[in-house]
């Protein structure tokens, strides 16, 4: 991580928040840094807090928005990824829909970042980000994953971290 430092100019704690934040990205094209409710415990537990985001706004990786970002023009499905696992997204319409993206975005510096961080995967997140969804109506499918499997490294380095 060392060419991080010289690379962003960041300094240990920002790049340490910053990893912290990249265990809640999910890829559509684009990594997005899902953070629907800041003062949920599931960004909390992590390190995610309104005044860390605010920092991270702050030395330009990311932009934060209360009233939160959303991404317009879906047909009926997409697809996005967590650590390289697909979810499939129908909607009610056929076509004009959206999708809520949270409150954070990454500035384009932020984007390049992100594409050096390995990606941990977080169980409890994932289930929080379905269950989010499921309630505002869209229609999920999705590869399970075998709980009882030992962590392992796939792709992006996500690793399966069991909550606790």
């Amino acid at each position: 991580m060392d060419d991080l430092n010289v690379q962003f100019d960041l300094t240990q704690k920002d790049k340490h928040i910053f990893v912290a934040l990249c265990q809640f990205l999910w890829v559509q094209g684009e990594s997005l840094p899902l953070i629907f409710d800041v003062e949920d415990e599931v960004y909390s537990r992590q390190g995610i807090t309104l005044s860390v985001l605010k920092h991270l706004e702050s030395i330009g990786l990311i932009a934060f928005e209360s009233g939160g970002f959303v991404k317009k023009g879906f047909g009926k499905h997409t697809r996005l990824f967590y650590c390289d696992k697909p979810t499939k997204i129908g909607f009610q319409n056929n076509e004009n829909n959206f999708l809520d993206l949270g409150q954070v975005l990454f500035t384009a510096r932020g984007k390049e970042l992100a594409l050096t961080i390995p990606v941990i995967r977080n169980q409890q997140f994932y289930e929080y980000v379905i269950r989010r969804w499921f309630e505002q109506g869209l229609i999920l499918s999705s590869i399970q994953i075998d709980r009882n499997r030992k962590p392992d490294v796939v792709g992006h380095v996500c690793a399966i971290r069991v909550p606790g």
